[in-house]
């Protein structure tokens, strides 16, 4: 099976009725609507990528929530929170991204900031959900997302140091890492 782009994942995720909503909104056809998604999508995980590579408490808190993405799915009781899918750091993360990134690919685009914006909200919880399927599809590196396993050193939650497993992770994710 060939390695497919985050944008593709995205597109793959969101659906025809989700797409057909977006290229409404930005008063386009189907492959406008791609189009906008795919540098939309681009622009966000590369904004991701920089600000994990940045130091500070940005880089930390883009880290961090890269880290909770690869933890396994809490069970039982624990789920009554919301959990990843009811937003987590990592979409706290993407709503302070949105907003550069909104006027980054208005300007690229020429589409109106606050519409790209509005299909930024709409992409949010595409984006978390293609996040924890790659996270899962990594095969668990350094034993990460097994039940009861953490990477030696570390507790769950807390971001491995930078270099190797965290690295490695948000490549997978983010895209040009390997699976």
């Amino acid at each position: 099976m060939s390695e497919s782009s985050i944008q593709d994942d995205v597109l793959g995720e969101l659906g025809p009725d989700r797409l057909t909503e977006i290229a409404s909104l930005l008063g386009t056809d189907e492959n406008g609507a791609k189009e906008t998604v795919a540098t939309t999508v681009g622009a966000m995980t590369g904004g991701l990528q920089q600000q994990a590579a940045a130091g500070g408490d940005d880089g930390n808190e883009v880290r961090q929530a890269f880290a909770e993405v690869a933890e396994p799915p809490l069970q039982g009781v624990a789920t009554l929170g919301g959990g990843l899918l009811g937003g987590g750091l990592m979409a706290g993360v993407l709503a302070k991204v949105s907003k550069p990134v909104a006027a980054a690919v208005s300007k690229k685009t020429g589409i109106p900031a606050p519409t790209v914006a509005r299909v930024i909200e709409l992409l949010i919880p595409v984006l978390l959900a293609v996040f924890a399927k790659r996270a899962a599809d990594t095969g668990n590196p350094g034993g990460r997302g097994a039940p009861g396993n953490t990477a030696s050193g570390t507790t769950p939650g807390a971001a491995p140091a930078s270099g190797g497993g965290l690295g490695d992770l948000l490549g997978q994710i983010l895209g040009g890492g390997k699976k």
